[in-house]
């Protein structure tokens, strides 16, 4: 399912390359409400995840779903990667993309980003009784294996302590995004591996849509966002 949506996605760039469609910029607003919500999502946990039928979830996916209503939109989404998601919302294939996106990602020839609507850090915390010394060199430390705070941790001089995922159950420090800690039961250190802001994408030149999307996020308060995060990431959680 997921590489069908993804030739679709192809596909359908190629037909707007052929038809240059559309060829004014502004109306996205006007087809989006009442119609159809084109979502560009690449799979980033616990921000969005497609499952192999195509089902989309996810805190962002939540919340673009509670948009669409807001507008009386139906929403299809089009998984893909990063880049070809950011092709597509250029040429206005896609209305939007989520995913998780950083302020920071290099796309901003290919796409208008919003403002952010919301700002995470990810932390070394430990369950109580679990000592963290102000320096961390030396000390081992859990962290999800393949993320980018990998390389952070190293950089702090701590020993890495790759794992699939952290429960809260270790008895050595551990890597999470602040918005895990209080739902695992830990405390943080007061060591900070950086942060995020978080954006959505839409196509660039369509102000009033961006305006309507900046709206709708800037509404959101921290302690909703979080409580979405936290949401996506109990098991078997769903759309």
């Amino acid at each position: 399912m997921r590489r069908l949506v993804a030739v679709l996605v192809a596909l359908l760039l190629l037909a707007t390359g052929c038809r240059g469609w559309p060829a004014d910029a502004g109306d996205t607003l006007a087809h989006v409400r009442d119609g159809v919500l084109r979502v560009g999502v690449t799979e980033n946990p616990p921000w969005t995840t497609v499952a192999d039928d195509g089902v989309v979830a996810g805190a962002e996916a939540r919340l673009v779903r509670r948009l669409a209503g807001r507008l009386g939109a139906r929403v299809e989404w089009y998984p893909g990667s990063e880049s070809t998601l950011m092709a597509a919302v250029k040429d206005r294939v896609l209305d939007l993309v989520i995913g998780g996106l950083d302020a920071k990602a290099p796309w901003t020839g290919s796409a208008s980003f919003t403002r952010p609507y919301v700002t995470t850090r990810t932390v070394v915390a430990a369950r109580p009784g679990v000592a963290v010394p102000d320096d961390l060199d030396d000390v081992r430390v859990a962290v999800p294996a393949g993320t980018a705070e990998v390389a952070a941790l190293a950089g702090e001089g701590a020993v890495v302590v790759p794992v699939p995922e952290v429960t809260g159950a270790e008895t050595i420090p551990v890597v999470v995004g602040e918005w895990r800690v209080a739902a695992l039961g830990l405390d943080e250190s007061g060591h900070d591996l950086g942060g995020q802001d978080h954006v959505w994408a839409v196509p660039p030149g369509e102000n009033g849509w961006q305006v309507e999307v900046e709206r709708f996020l800037l509404g959101l308060s921290h302690a909703e966002v979080t409580r979405l995060l936290v949401e996506a990431e109990r098991p078997g959680a769903g759309s």
